[in-house]
């Protein structure tokens, strides 16, 4: 069920509080033994709070819908652990300002959800909680690192959960899953009492089932109405560069399709040239290296061995970059920022593949594959990141069996065109609504 629908049916009597939290949660009890998208869940207090919000007088535009959040977003209460062994006995003060705000809009935290190690990471295979599985596919990864929210929202666990955004990390599970999930523009929602990676380039958005929805949480999430979508016939720039070179076909012939898709819709589409795309990734990996290893230099000499694996190695190389390469980096910011305003200045949004890959299996690669894995999603991800460009990924096909995912890009602070985009395509197409077979069988066996 979409949060505007659920949003509705409470508001209009058709459904309590408490019955919408308590249908959530047997559904977190039933369904996510085999898929792990939780670290922990909220259930009494979440309960509570039904029972509260039924009682009160105050009726915001989430009232008693149940939603979870990424285990990198504090929670009064609640243990934050980021999906680590250094925070396993963190418990919060108060609110993450992002966790507020859908707090004061009435929403219900049912549970906190999981994460790749300090969300650094693709894949949400935590050395310390075990891995979120996709879905779609036992055996695939969610993707991350906000992998449990994406797997959490197409197993239909939670209407919508909030992930964070660095160099991709609500985009990857939103593509991999086959759900809708929102990185917003650098600086528009607050990462306050959110465990950082890097602080230049953090952002934290929804994950749910379609734009609408999106744009409803991140309504709430900003404080503000975004502006106006676009009236008649938006233009829409191809970037063709990302539709070739190390992309899967079945991946590109998807996204091709849903170019198409746009066009049948009254999108205009033309093709866009952007200065510097290739080189983008490697400066905004740049600038996180260092930001993040700056972080965590403490318990890095305190409690090396306390981190996975794959997440210490990242942090101490991140020792490695020199001062000059990060002050080069920030200027290159700068230029290549620049040169994407200018080549985007005739065009509403932009697209291309959220990702050149499905979901991979778990374990069918080492070390190197892995690293070069991860390289390859950054070429997608990265440059819309270190320009702080609001970014939609919304499904838009199949290949292997498995989502793929479309990148709807605006401007920066544009994020109403990109959603207003994604809405059109979503009004034209159904993959935003189909979700995993295994999802229906259990629900059959739990109705039963």
């Amino acid at each position: 069920m979409t949060v505007v629908r659920l949003a509705r049916m409470l508001r209009d009597g058709e459904l309590s509080p408490l019955e919408a939290v308590t249908d959530v949660l047997e559904r977190i009890r039933s369904r996510d033994g085999a898929l792990n998208t939780f670290i922990s869940v909220r259930a009494e207090e979440a309960l509570r709070e039904a029972e509260a919000a039924e009682r009160s007088r105050e009726r915001g535009p989430l009232w008693g819908v149940p939603l979870a959040v990424k285990d990198v977003l504090d929670v009064a209460g609640s243990v934050t652990t980021a999906g680590s062994r250094i925070l396993a006995g963190h418990v919060a003060d108060e609110d993450a300002e992002a966790v507020a705000r859908l707090r004061a809009a009435g929403a219900i935290v049912v549970g906190k959800t999981n994460t790749h190690e300090f969300a650094y990471g693709p894949t949400t295979t935590s050395a310390h909680f075990g891995r979120a599985c996709n879905p779609w596919s036992l055996d695939r990864v969610c993707g991350g690192s906000s992998g449990g929210s994406g797997g959490a929202v197409a197993a239909e666990l939670v209407p919508a959960a909030l992930g964070t955004d660095t160099a991709g990390s609500i985009r990857i599970p939103a593509a991999f899953c086959g759900v809708t999930g929102v990185r917003p523009s650098t600086g528009l929602v607050s990462t306050r009492g959110m465990v950082p990676l890097s602080w230049s380039v953090d952002t934290v958005g929804p994950m749910a089932t379609t734009a609408e929805d999106c744009a409803l949480l991140l309504e709430v999430l900003a404080g503000k109405r975004p502006a106006p979508g676009l009236p008649g016939e938006p233009t829409v720039g191809v970037v063709d560069a990302l539709f070739e070179g190390g992309i899967e076909p079945g991946v590109a012939f998807a996204a091709r399709n849903a170019v198409e898709a746009l066009r049948e819709a009254g999108v205009r589409t033309r093709s866009v040239e952007l200065p510097h795309l290739d080189r983008a990734p490697v400066v905004q990996q740049a600038l996180q290296f260092p930001e993040a290893t700056s972080i965590h230099l403490e318990w890095l000499r305190t409690r090396l061995g306390d981190y996975g694996v794959d997440v210490r190695g990242r942090l101490l190389a991140g020792l490695f970059v020199p001062a000059t390469a990060y002050v080069t980096a920030l200027r290159a910011r700068g230029v290549i920022a620049a040169g994407f305003r200018a080549a985007a200045e005739p065009f509403d949004c932009l697209v291309a593949p959220t990702l050149p890959s499905v979901a991979p299996v778990f374990g069918r690669s080492g070390p190197l594959e892995e690293n070069l894995f991860r390289q390859g999603l950054l070429r997608y991800t990265a440059p819309w990141s270190l320009v702080g460009w609001p970014v939609v990924s919304v499904p838009c096909g199949f290949a292997d069996g498995m989502p793929v995912g479309l990148a709807i890009v605006g401007r920066r602070y544009r994020d109403a065109d990109a959603l207003s985009v994604a809405a059109r395509f979503q009004q034209a197409t159904d993959w935003h609504v189909q979700r995993p077979p295994s999802v229906h069988e259990r629900s059959a066996v739990a109705d039963s």
